[in-house]
């Protein structure tokens, strides 16, 4: 059995959900909801939505690289 862990903001505050309703902010947005024309191929888009954000996106955190690349380069200089 998993043990859950409590919330450590108050009741009402959204900062927990902050980073989950940007993720799905930016997919609504981006993939134009609404427009498929049967759930399997929503779930091929946003499956593919998914791949590119985590692999491909450039991210102004990760100095405006794809994960990718950064993971790479953060490889090489710890060789």
């Amino acid at each position: 059995m998993m043990d859950m862990n409590q919330s450590m903001s108050s009741v009402g505050d959204s900062c927990d959900n902050a980073m989950a309703e940007i993720l799905w902010s930016l997919l609504k947005r981006e993939l134009n909801f609404g427009t498929f024309e049967s759930k399997s191929q929503a779930r091929k888009e946003v499956f593919e939505w998914i791949n590119w954000y985590n692999n491909d996106r450039i991210h102004s955190a990760l100095n405006y690289q794809s994960p990718l690349q950064f993971e790479s380069l953060e490889r090489e200089k710890a060789a």
